[in-house]
């Protein structure tokens, strides 16, 4: 099933978990959980993951269905170089980041991250782009998200692995390693790079 298709499925998916929330009548109550249910079967043929691995990714209780907030952090070197981590997760590369917490803002994500992920100390000072990861050409999620790219300047040099990474390290744009790319695309690095260059002044949004 293509791209779309999925995309579809998982907007048709938070409209009935949005009808379930406000409709009192039982009979369009029914019919929405019919609506959800029938989501979560399509899903999980499609992804060939349980149900019950999905519906804690997926849904929300509150009744509204809102994007999550990824964070990623733009660390440049002396030599023009940026920084990337080695998942541990897949063993792919990428820019450090992850999802965003409660009572951080985007920059103290970023600071954060770097700081578990690479063991560097940075402060986050522009934001450079806003990104619909669907729209992105990455590959499909079940969540749907917006990316945060922050240029953050670094305050030490030492670079070490955390918890969720295996390893770490100074790249040049044309020598990239295997990246990650629910994380992030070439597309997207190459751009932070125009950043770096000039090349781009304004914030990128989609």
């Amino acid at each position: 099933m293509s791209k779309y298709y999925f995309e579809k499925i998982k907007r048709l998916h938070a409209l009935a978990e949005i009808g379930l929330e406000y409709n009192t009548i039982s009979y369009d109550v029914e019919r929405y959980q019919e609506i959800r249910d029938i989501c979560l079967e399509m899903l999980e043929k499609i992804t060939r993951t349980p149900v019950a691995d999905i519906i804690p990714v997926i849904e929300e209780r509150n009744g509204y269905r809102t994007p999550k907030v990824d964070v990623r952090a733009i660390v440049f070197n002396e030599k023009d170089q940026i920084l990337l981590v080695q998942e541990k997760a897949d063993k792919l590369w990428a820019l450090p980041g992850g999802w965003t917490d409660i009572a951080y803002s985007p920059g103290e994500v970023a600071e954060k991250e770097c700081l578990e992920e690479a063991g560097i100390k940075v402060k986050a000072t522009r934001l450079l782009a806003i990104m619909d990861k669907q729209k992105q050409s990455m590959p499909p999620a079940f969540e749907y998200v917006y990316k945060i790219f922050l240029l953050c300047d670094k305050e030490t040099n030492n670079i070490s692995i955390g918890s969720e990474t295996c390893d770490v390290g100074w790249f040049n744009e044309n020598e990239l390693p295997p990246l990650s790319l629910p994380r992030n695309n070439e597309a997207q690095i190459k751009m932070m790079y125009e950043y770096k260059r000039g090349e781009r002044i304004d914030p990128y949004f989609d």
